[in-house]
């Protein structure tokens, strides 16, 4: 593809969300099972090719949704970082779980991301973690599994906290 292909691709998204700004605003989703046994998380990926995930644009970028976009690799690493800390968290404290599920939902506006709006935010200005969990222990002790898995979640606290990024030429 080249810059005019490109262009012409994405200029009635761009005209879209210039004339209905919400069209722009897109939920992107990743979900994980969580297995406590073995420490893991299995998250669900949209396009594989050789054991590879392919990534590409976002529908609402332009895409046609057969490669997953960089914002739903980031949730899908968020869903993959909290699973695995949850499952070591309640092995840790003993909490026995019969099942349990992590989705991560994230919202973002795309006119930022294609130069439609330039007070429009670029990249993901929501995240939010639900945990489904199945078990006979307490709210209170699934409450402060939660709060653990959050506070120990490397992605999770990196996504809170902020992280100084940079680009270069290498």
């Amino acid at each position: 593809m080249n810059s005019e292909q490109l262009k012409a691709l994405q200029a009635p998204l761009k005209a879209r969300y210039v004339d209905s700004p919400t069209d722009a605003i897109v939920c992107l989703d990743a979900t994980g099972t969580i297995n406590i046994d073995n420490l893991t998380c299995h998250v669900q990926v949209a396009s594989s090719v050789d054991g590879r995930t392919m990534s590409g644009l976002h529908p609402g970028a332009g895409g046609d949704g057969s490669a997953v976009c960089s914002g739903d690799m980031l949730l899908q690493s968020l869903v993959a970082c909290s699973g695995v800390t949850f499952a070591a968290v309640s092995t840790a404290m003993g909490i026995q779980i019969s099942s349990a599920t992590v989705t991560v939902h994230g919202a973002m506006d795309f006119r930022g991301t294609l130069g439609v709006d330039r007070d429009a935010p670029i990249g993901l200005t929501s995240i939010e973690v639900l945990f489904t969990v199945e078990t006979s222990e307490s709210d209170e002790k699934i409450e402060k599994l939660i709060q653990l898995t959050e506070r120990y979640c490397v992605v999770l606290q990196t996504l809170t906290n902020g992280v100084a990024v940079s680009s270069r030429r290498d």
